[in-house]
């Protein structure tokens, strides 16, 4: 009978589950917020909030137990030093799960991790306005070579340009210009 067992075991041994665990806690900690599947964010949640009570005890010996979970020492210093204070006054629930629905791929079920004092940035606050598109010069250089004199080299540059053989001209230059952000 399983009375009382709470592991989630997520289809791993227990050496991955719980390296999985807390990279995914590690994660929470450095990015405030993790997208995963919701068994993994059920399983994750209780050791976050584990994570941060032991940060509010905030010990030598509660440090090296967290060290100890997550195995990453800069991480256990932002619990401690930022995230642990931040939620001093909450005596639980440090964590919430945001459901999204399921998966395109696999139709698992998705959902958000987040701390519970996270802020969603609000559209159009702290993000930067669209520049407007930069009117392209019409060849400049064709224009420099038939003012210094040299009308073959301008008239091959013009020629080359109508047909669309140049040097990163022509449809496909322009869509791969495009993409890589040039």
């Amino acid at each position: 009978m399983r009375h009382r067992k709470r592991t989630i075991k997520l289809g791993r041994t227990s050496a991955h589950r719980d390296a999985m665990l807390a990279n995914l806690v590690c994660s929470l900690i450095e990015q405030r917020r993790v997208k995963t599947t919701l068994a993994k964010a059920k399983a994750a949640r209780s050791l976050a909030d584990r994570m941060v009570t032991l940060g509010k005890t905030g010990t030598l010996a509660a440090r090296r137990q967290a060290a100890a979970v997550l195995r990453q020492k800069d991480k256990v210093r932002v619990l401690f030093d930022e995230i642990a204070p931040a939620l001093k006054d909450r005596s639980g629930g440090y964590t919430r799960i945001v459901r999204l629905g399921p998966r395109r791929g696999d139709s698992a079920e998705m959902a958000i991790l987040e701390w519970t004092d996270y802020q969603i940035p609000q559209p159009g606050k702290g993000k930067k306005k669209r520049e407007a598109k930069k009117p392209v010069a019409e060849k400049p250089a064709a224009t420099e070579e038939a003012a210094s004199g040299d009308k073959d080299k301008a008239s091959a540059a013009e020629s080359a340009g109508e047909r669309g053989g140049g040097e990163k001209e022509g449809p496909f230059w322009r869509r791969f210009i495009k993409k890589r952000g040039e």
